[in-house]
């Protein structure tokens, strides 16, 4: 059922009869101006109380790699905040920690390929970052809600590649067949777009933010982690989600939210 996740009423009709819960949501990007604290924050901790009055008894929270409650971005400092809360509350859990989403990174830097043969490059793009397939995220979540001995864990999932933003746009142009060439917007300019978008474009500044973080701190992932003890997980590289894909570049937006939020089931 859709519904705006920062409304009580469409909370509690989510989860009337449900003895497990999903939330996925987000609010680091979307129409309607949602925030990392009115959805990861806020909607979040609405929930978690919803579902304990409603009987649910277990729930599945999709966080972030690296949530802690003085971290950099907000999107991890909210996303920290529902943990403890879940953690505290009556609720079984599990907490799943996905690294950055593959599919969210191909559209911010392919995005425009198709059109002017050009891949967007935030930064300098040489610094290796860890990203995850949304695929590989949703095995982890169907397999948090299947699995018991994975009641009372923060699960981390990592993707199989550790990329720079540059790498990604040559595979993506080479993808195409045709060529292309690559885009890169200084790192000063992301320091100061991080800032002064923030009263016009707050999900803007935010990815500013985040291209920042992701040009400059350790963000490379080793080891298989989740998969060391489930091998079925899947572990979906770059090539293999553009081949999947059937085209120039993958599927954008698997890790976006519409601007009421997300959805709870």
């Amino acid at each position: 059922m859709p519904g705006d996740v920062r409304d009580g009423a469409t909370l509690a009709a989510a989860v009337h009869g449900c003895t497990t819960v999903v939330s996925a949501m987000h609010g680091f990007v979307g129409s309607g101006r949602p925030s990392p604290e009115s959805i990861d924050r806020d909607a979040n901790l609405a929930l978690i109380d919803s579902a304990a009055s409603a009987g649910v008894r277990h729930m599945v929270l999709v966080s972030v790699a690296d949530a802690a409650a003085e971290h950099p971005m907000s999107l991890h400092r909210a996303k920290y905040a529902a943990e403890q809360a879940l953690v505290a509350s009556s609720l079984g859990w599990t907490i799943v920690r996905p690294t950055a989403f593959l599919e969210t990174w191909i559209g911010v830097i392919g995005g425009k390929i198709a059109e002017s043969r050009r891949a967007l490059v935030l930064g300098p793009g040489r610094n290796p970052i860890n990203f995850v397939s949304a695929h590989d995220v949703a095995a982890v979540v169907d397999l948090a809600v299947r699995e018991p001995t994975l009641r009372r864990q923060i699960v981390d999932v990592a993707g199989p590649e550790n990329l720079g933003f540059s790498a990604i746009a040559e595979r993506l142009i080479a993808a195409t067949g045709r060529p292309g060439r690559t885009a890169h917007i200084p790192l000063p300019m992301l320091r100061a777009m991080s800032v002064l978008a923030r009263p016009i474009s707050p999900s803007f500044a935010r990815q500013a933010q985040a291209a920042v973080l992701m040009n400059t701190a350790d963000m490379a992932v080793s080891g298989s982690g989740i998969r060391d003890l489930f091998p079925g997980v899947p572990a979906t590289t770059l090539d293999g989600l553009l081949s999947r894909s059937g085209s120039g570049r993958a599927e954008a937006g698997a890790d976006r939210t519409d601007g009421d939020g997300g959805r709870s089931s």
